[in-house]
C-alpha cells in the first residue's frame, strides 16, 4: 500500500467512545453477498462481531482493505467473544472476534478458527493506588491473585502483605462472556463463572470502574491497559507484575511492564505467562469457507504488512510459519 499506518488515532476512538461498540464503516449492510462485478472487483458486505480485544485492529484492518476494495462494505461490532461465536453459529455474521479456546461443541456446530494475532491480558490497578509502587516492585502471585478473584480470602489489601494499606480491595471481573475473562479464569485454574467480584460490561467499562476507584483490582486486554501514542499505561491505569518465581519481588527477567514494546516482545518471546498471553482468532462458519470475498479478507489481514501494524497497535504479530499455516487452512475444504 506503500504508506506508513496511522497508529492508535482510530483506535483510540474505542476507548473515548467507550460504551459506543458499533462503527459502521459505511451504511448499514445486512450478512455477506459477495461476488466479483463485471469489471471484476470484489463487491459484498462483510459482517463481523465479538471481542473487545481484536475489535480495534479489525476497524484498521477493513478500513485499508476498502482503500483496496471500494464496493465492499463492513459492519464491525464489540460485544465479547461469546457474542462473536454465537453470532456466527447463528448466522449473524460472517466473522467472530475471539479472544479465547473455541469448545468442542463450538466446533462441532460448525465454527473454524482462523488465528491473525497474540495479545495478552494484564492484571490491573489504579495507578492512584496507595501502595502503587510496592505492588509494582513485588507484584502478585499466581496464588495470591487466586485469592483475590476466586477463593476471595484476601478481603483487605494488608491481607496479601502487612506493607499494604488496611482497606477493603475491590475486585472487578467481566458480566459478560468475555475471552479477557475466560483467560483470565484458566491462567488462574477456574473458569469465568468462578471469578468473584463486581461485573462490568466490555473492556472500557472495566477501565473505567478502575480509574475510578483507588483500591480496585481488575484485568485488561493490553490495547485497553496501555496508551498507543505514549507506549506507557493509560491515564490512571497500572499494571499488577506477576512474580512468576514466586520470591516475593519483581526480578529484571519478570519486568517487563514499563512500556509495550517491552510488554509484547515478553509475550512474543513467551516469557509472560501463556494464559494469560493468548491467541486471538478470527471463527467463520465451516459452510462459509468457500466464500470469495471472507478468504480474500482474511488472506489480506495475514499478509506480512498488514501483521507488521500489530506491534504498534499493540498486538503480537504472527511469525512466518504460523501465517504459512492458517493460510493453508484457507485453502483446505
Amino acid at each position: 500500500m506503500g504508506k506508513k499506518r496511522r497508529v492508535g488515532t482510530k483506535h483510540y476512538v474505542v476507548q473515548l467512545l467507550s460504551l459506543v461498540l458499533v462503527l459502521f464503516l459505511s451504511s448499514c449492510a445486512p450478512k455477506t453477498q459477495s461476488g466479483v462485478n463485471d469489471e471484476g472487483e470484489l463487491i459484498g458486505n462483510i459482517s463481523i462481531s465479538g471481542a473487545f480485544a481484536l475489535y480495534p485492529i479489525a476497524v484498521l484492518w477493513s478500513e485499508d482493505f476498502k482503500e483496496l476494495h471500494p464496493e465492499v462494505r463492513f459492519n464491525i461490532s464489540a460485544g465479547g467473544a461469546g457474542k462473536g461465536i454465537t453470532d456466527v453459529l447463528t448466522n449473524m455474521v460472517d466473522i467472530g472476534l475471539v479472544s479465547r479456546d473455541l469448545h468442542q461443541q463450538e466446533i462441532d456446530k460448525g465454527a473454524y478458527p482462523i488465528f491473525v494475532a497474540k495479545d495478552a491480558v494484564i492484571g490491573t490497578i489504579n495507578r492512584a493506588h496507595p501502595n502503587f509502587e510496592l505492588i509494582a516492585q513485588r507484584g502478585l502471585t499466581q496464588r495470591e491473585l487466586v485469592d483475590i478473584f476466586v477463593t476471595q480470602k484476601y478481603r483487605n489489601w494488608n491481607d496479601i502483605d502487612t506493607r499494604f494499606v488496611a482497606e477493603p480491595i475491590e475486585v472487578y471481573t467481566r458480566s459478560d462472556a468475555a475471552g479477557a475473562a475466560e483467560t483470565w479464569a484458566k491462567f488462574l485454574g477456574v473458569n469465568q463463572e468462578d471469578l468473584k467480584g463486581i461485573g462490568i460490561f466490555g473492556d472500557p467499562g472495566i477501565a473505567q470502574a478502575i480509574r475510578d476507584r483507588p483500591n480496585s483490582i481488575g484485568f485488561n486486554n493490553i490495547n485497553y491497559l496501555f496508551d498507543l501514542k505514549t507506549k506507557r499505561t493509560s491515564a490512571g491505569l497500572a499494571v499488577v507484575p506477576i512474580d512468576i518465581n514466586k520470591n516475593g519481588q519483581i526480578d529484571p527477567e519478570e519486568g517487563f511492564y514499563d512500556t509495550l514494546p517491552q510488554l509484547t516482545e515478553a509475550v512474543a518471546a513467551n516469557r509472560y505467562p501463556s494464559p494469560p498471553a493468548r491467541d486471538l482468532m478470527f471463527v467463520i462458519h465451516d459452510k462459509q469457507r468457500d466464500n470469495v470475498l471472507l478468504n480474500t479478507f482474511i488472506q489480506f489481514v495475514l499478509e506480512k504488512e498488514q501483521q507488521g501494524y500489530l506491534l504498534e497497535n499493540g498486538y503480537v504479530p504472527l511469525n512466518d510459519i504460523a501465517i504459512a499455516r492458517e493460510n493453508q487452512k484457507l485453502l483446505r475444504r
